[in-house]
């Protein structure tokens, strides 16, 4: 029987993420440093259908902490989802594409800051000056966190959990593109079949929701890249595929004055991508500064 190609030490078979799957149902609780792209998501040059034409931007359909989101289990067991989506050729490929939520309905100037750890060498550890500046400023934010980072860092994610400012998201388990054929962004290999694919949102689901007692709500691939296939795979796991507006940090790689300057872009409705887990970047730097003369223009900040 063949395998999902997943990035446990092991890997597990498909029995395996079917006995994963149906756990979960019945009540279950228990190297980033890449650009993603250009400063607005709607400009990227990445994002193109399979045959080289730019993948049509889905419409900005999110909302704010009160949008609907999807049931908390999935709408099939991980392996049914997987083989249902066995074989089939995406059409789409990049950043943003109809099912991939980058923006959203703002009441008032409201933007959802987003704060990617990536985890793996050299990522694995925090910036603890921003998340404790957040905290004090009291800015809300959701934190995609990778299975490799979470792995490294139980005790932080329990301390970050328990803080209602912050809502945890998933951000998958080898960070790779999220791909039915193995397609690459930044030169990171993307997953390679449907049963790749679901291994890597579904995985990384269940040990968030073991540690927090919560299954998240939200999914960011590795380098923020998907094919269509992709995105239905990960719907269908109940969980909302996630982009960006604004690129702040381009990978945790930007100055602090880049990313003070990426941040003028935001508007009413934007979602930004930062990372936390390069405290040696400017990414702290730059939020520090911008956040405030942000909110001294009248912009508020909630998760998405």
């Amino acid at each position: 029987m063949t395998k999902v190609r997943g990035v446990l030490d092991k890997g597990i078979s498909r029995r395996g993420l079917l006995g994963i799957g149906a756990a979960v149902v019945s009540g279950f609780a228990g190297g980033c440093g890449t650009d993603h792209g250009n400063s607005i998501a709607g400009t990227s040059t990445t994002a193109v259908a399979a045959t080289t034409s730019r993948a049509t931007a889905a419409p900005a359909t999110a909302a704010p902490v009160t949008a609907a989101v999807p049931a908390q289990a999935p709408v099939s067991t991980p392996a049914t989802v997987a083989a249902r989506h066995a074989g089939a050729q995406p059409r789409l490929w990049g950043v943003e594409m109809p099912g991939i939520t980058s923006s959203f309905a703002a009441t008032g100037k409201q933007i959802a800051l987003t704060f990617d750890a990536c985890g793996g060498h050299g990522n694995n550890d925090i910036d603890q000056s921003l998340v404790d500046f957040l905290v004090i400023q009291q800015i809300p934010a959701t934190l995609f966190l990778n299975k490799r980072w979470i792995d490294a860092n139980p005790a932080r994610v329990a301390q970050l959990s328990g803080n209602p400012l912050f809502e945890l998201a998933n951000h998958g388990v080898a960070h790779k593109p999220l791909s039915v054929n193995g397609r690459a962004a930044y030169g990171i290999a993307g997953t390679t079949s449907a049963w790749e694919a679901a291994d890597e949102v579904w995985v990384n689901h269940v040990r968030l929701t073991e540690l927090t007692g919560k299954p998240p709500r939200f999914f960011r691939t590795g380098t923020a890249h998907y094919d269509d296939v992709a995105v239905a795979i990960a719907t269908e796991l109940g969980e909302t595929p996630v982009g960006y507006t604004v690129n702040a940090d381009h990978g945790a790689t930007a100055a602090a004055s880049r990313v003070q300057s990426s941040m003028k872009a935001a508007a009413p409705g934007s979602i930004v991508l930062a990372h936390l887990h390069r405290p040696g970047s400017g990414t702290g730097a730059g939020m520090m500064a911008a956040l405030p003369a942000l909110r001294a223009a009248g912009f508020t900040f909630v998760q998405i």
